[in-house]
């Protein structure tokens, strides 16, 4: 595997962790960045990772974080705090949709802005979106809109910044912490009863997210596109 330096945003905890974990135990330089300086002192003690405390949704953050890194090979962003973005739409409240903006859209975009001038050639960004641009309930307009935009976003960027590389994972259900913020106690019965409608049967992992990561970042011959670890979530 060749030398490389990965700048992950969110890479403290859930699908960005994963992330993180499996390219150090590839031999991979990893950088982390998050709002939590207690989460980054917990990665960068277990896994020897830099790290940088930043708001994804200030871009001031995001041009600090890039006068630090070096030389960068690949930019991910699994960051996203989504908690505003689920409102009934007859009851919506726009000020509680800025975090969520911010970190799906606008902090992308910029992140592009900002990472662009010191990607290395053959280089590569990748967002993450969600399974809410493709199959939406009801609540999740603005999310699905997020997610759906950076489908859009990436085949913009990816003409614009080419040879540079952009693209997206969009995952589906995966067993992680924000389970709990969105479904309490009833977390287990909601990921059991998604499990048994998918048809491969069970719930994603943060390790699926974070391998279908890495293949993006790999596959020099992939630009512009959308990869899909859902577990199959669009055709049910």
């Amino acid at each position: 595997m060749p030398e490389e330096h990965v700048v992950i945003i969110g890479g403290s905890s859930g699908m960005g962790r994963a992330l993180a974990a499996e390219l150090v135990a590839q031999g991979s330089e990893v950088t982390v960045a998050g709002r939590s300086p207690d989460r980054l002192a917990a990665i960068h003690a277990e896994l020897g990772v830099h790290t940088v405390a930043m708001d994804l949704a200030v871009e001031e953050d995001i041009a600090r974080l890039f006068t630090s890194t070096g030389p960068v090979q690949h930019v991910v962003t699994t960051a996203a705090d989504v908690g505003g973005a689920y409102q009934p739409i007859r009851e919506y409240d726009v000020k509680l949709s800025w975090p969520a903006i911010g970190s799906k859209l606008l902090g992308p975009l910029l992140l592009a802005k900002h990472a662009a001038p010191v990607l290395e050639p053959g280089g590569s960004i990748v967002f993450t979106s969600g399974i809410a641009a493709y199959r939406p309930g009801p609540g999740a307009s603005l999310l699905a809109a997020l997610n759906g935009a950076l489908a859009s976003l990436a085949a913009a960027l990816a003409v614009e910044l080419a040879p540079l590389r952009v693209n997206v994972v969009s995952p589906g259900w995966v067993d992680t912490p924000i389970w709990q913020d969105v479904a309490g106690d009833e977390a287990p019965a909601t990921l059991a009863a998604m499990a048994a409608r998918l048809p491969v049967g069970r719930i994603g992992r943060t390790q699926d997210i974070a391998e279908a990561i890495i293949a993006l970042l790999r596959n020099g011959f992939i630009t512009g596109t959308v990869l899909h670890a859902d577990g199959g979530h669009r055709l049910i």
